[in-house]
């Protein structure tokens, strides 16, 4: 993985995109490109008071779940306490990332299933790290997004937490990445190195600005040394 901020330089990776290096070898160096992200985030944090940080990707398959678990981990890892959302209602994988129970969560509360976040909140394995699985799949998955639950939801985990990493769809496939978006203090889109067309970059950097969402960096996945 080699990512890009807008104040850095490219950073890169030589493990398997698929693995959570932060919990196998956080001191590795296949590691360092998580904690170079994690410190773009933690300067917009500290500069500009932001707290929730989405991450997508422009198609399936660029890898942004494993790097939305990565860089969670990596922040927790510091002592700050942190969530996961799991943010994908129609295709979600935190939970097999994580290994959380995915019976209950994000959907469950967005539903009116529960009034109470701590019902949805797991714990992980990891210290400082909480997870918010989506839960069951349901039928309209961005109406439920858009619900003023999810609003006060994002508001009251950011009450509880210092950093909120919400895995997202992949922005061409789905609205939902915009509506999150919309409620976001930054944006992460993840690419696949040399495999994403800049024509398809382009059409998801365009969601984006629909929105007026705010990218706060680039990371090229998958790339080999």
């Amino acid at each position: 993985m080699s990512s890009n901020n807008r104040e850095g330089q490219p950073m890169r990776q030589s493990a398997a995109s698929q693995s959570i290096i932060m919990q196998m070898n956080p001191e590795s160096e296949g590691a360092e490109p998580y904690r170079s992200l994690r410190t773009t985030i933690e300067y917009a944090a500290a500069t500009q008071g932001k707290k929730v940080f989405m991450v997508t990707s422009a198609k399936k398959g660029e890898g942004k779940s494993t790097v939305a678990a990565n860089l969670a981990l990596s922040i927790a890892q510091t002592g700050k306490n942190t969530v996961l959302v799991d943010a994908n209602l129609r295709n979600p994988t935190q939970n097999i990332i994580m290994g959380t129970s995915n019976h209950f969560g994000l959907s469950s509360y967005l539903e009116g299933q529960t009034d109470r976040e701590e019902d949805i909140v797991k714990s992980s394995t990891a210290e400082q790290l909480a997870i918010v699985p989506a839960g069951p799949q349901p039928v309209n998955p961005a109406e439920l997004l858009t619900k003023e639950r999810m609003d006060s939801l994002l508001e009251l985990l950011k009450t509880e937490y210092d950093y909120v990493i919400v895995d997202t769809p992949s922005l061409l496939s789905a609205t939902d990445p915009q509506i999150i978006a919309t409620r976001a203090d930054g944006v992460i889109m993840v690419v696949e190195h040399r495999k994403l067309s800049q024509a398809h970059a382009k059409q998801a950097v365009k969601h984006l600005s629909t929105v007026n969402a705010k990218l706060i960096g680039v990371v090229f996945n998958k790339q080999k040394q």
